[in-house]
């Protein structure tokens, strides 16, 4: 696709010949879509042709902001609180993450040790960037977030997949994480509650996986949507981590594009210029709502968790019943990360032609990684309402082609 691209932007300019596909960058060649967004992106499709589509792919809360962090959005704007902040964030901000890390998990943070950013994803680059060179190699779960290895790729290293089985509850084994470890790897990625299974890693494995003496990033955006057990932030097992999170899963603002990274404080200069460079500051206004949620939200977050978690127990028991097979439920996050190797080999088909056929979003496993294969992700981020009725279309879609 990226070769039909830039063969058609040629031709569309003949005499500017300094365009060529040497000038592309190999490691982008390497890196593959995010599928839920093709999939989010022709189930739109679909809905400008009329036809009702129930989404149950995309990880995005359903729910509206908290009014404190509205309120606080639009009292920046009638301030004028529109221009630059601190590289670094607001010190207000950041003192508010401090403080939440201290309540919510009893460890001291330095503000200064924390970078705002415009969403979680820039977190990822910054600390790539920091970390690795063109012979790195990062540490990463299969199946796993989608854009890790991307963002990886992008940062010139070289992703190593360690395999997660739903045998073993979807967990790391830090024995095959012990042999991928070597004198190249510039990092180790975690996610807890996991995208796409919703598992939380024990706190055992968080403790060993903390003194391998390799740095440790540690993906918590969804901590506060936890239903069983207890979500550990790495902080609490060494100061020498690299954590990101953000406000987007847990106080329902995606779209307001706010996250954060904390870091070692030796490290804190050269995250600095990074971002200086690459993303001068965070949104003002953004920040600001930040800010109203870390102070006054604390209970939308738990009045939005009791409805997640409802969906889930429904989400499970209706699946289950419809012929998906879940052996580990998930303990946190908005996803169910079904077995459908009943109904196919081809996650990526299967999804599709659910898309197509019954007019239901859903996520192939495949766009988690090869270990993903044979399963799809169900997001329940959508009112009851909307996901019996998915899984309702989804029911009839499945009888008809055992009638086939």
């Amino acid at each position: 696709m990226l070769q039909k691209q830039a063969e058609k932007n040629y031709l569309c300019h003949p005499k500017d010949k300094r365009i060529t596909m040497k000038h592309f960058n190999p490691q982008v060649e390497q890196m593959t879509s995010f599928i839920v967004m093709d999939v989010l992106e022709r189930a739109n499709e679909l809905q400008k042709q009329g036809i009702d589509i129930i989404h149950l792919e995309v990880g995005e809360p359903d729910f509206d902001v908290p009014s404190c962090v509205a309120e606080s959005a639009k009292t920046a704007y009638d301030q004028h609180l529109t221009h630059y902040t601190h590289s670094l964030g607001d010190p207000v901000l950041r003192q508010e993450i401090a403080a939440f890390y201290r309540r919510e998990y009893g460890v001291i943070v330095d503000p200064d040790c924390i970078v705002v950013t415009s969403g979680s994803s820039p977190s990822i680059l910054l600390a790539l960037m920091l970390l690795c060179d063109t012979d790195s190699e990062v540490i990463l779960s299969n199946p796993g977030y989608a854009c890790y290895r991307n963002f990886v790729l992008a940062a010139q290293a070289n992703p190593v997949l360690v395999p997660l089985s739903e045998e073993k509850g979807f967990q790391y084994d830090i024995e095959a994480i012990r042999k991928c470890v070597n004198s190249r790897t510039a990092a180790i990625f975690i996610n807890s509650p996991m995208n796409p299974t919703g598992m939380l890693l024990n706190e055992s494995f968080m403790r060993e996986i903390a003194s391998l003496g390799v740095p440790v990033i540690s993906d918590e955006i969804y901590h506060g949507l936890v239903y069983e057990g207890r979500a550990h932030s790495i902080l609490e097992y060494t100061d020498q981590a690299f954590v990101l999170n953000g406000f987007s899963k847990r106080f329902a603002m995606t779209g307001l594009r706010l996250g954060y990274l904390i870091a070692p404080k030796s490290c804190m200069r050269a995250l600095q210029k990074l971002q200086q460079n690459l993303f001068i500051c965070a949104s003002s206004v953004a920040q600001q709502a930040g800010i109203a949620a870390l102070r006054q939200a604390e209970p939308d977050v738990e009045r939005m968790k009791g409805i997640y978690d409802e969906r889930r127990r429904y989400m499970i028991s209706r699946l289950r019943e419809i012929g998906f097979e879940i052996k580990v439920e998930p303990q946190g996050a908005f996803y169910i990360f079904a077995d459908a190797r009943k109904f196919t080999t081809d996650s990526y088909r299967f999804a599709f032609d659910v898309l197509e056929s019954a007019h239901v979003g859903i996520t192939p496993g495949v766009d988690f990684g090869t270990g993903g294969e044979g399963y799809v992700r169900f997001s329940y981020a959508n009112s009851l309402e909307n996901i019996k009725e998915g899984l309702d279309r989804i029911s009839r879609y499945l009888a008809r082609h055992d009638s086939l």
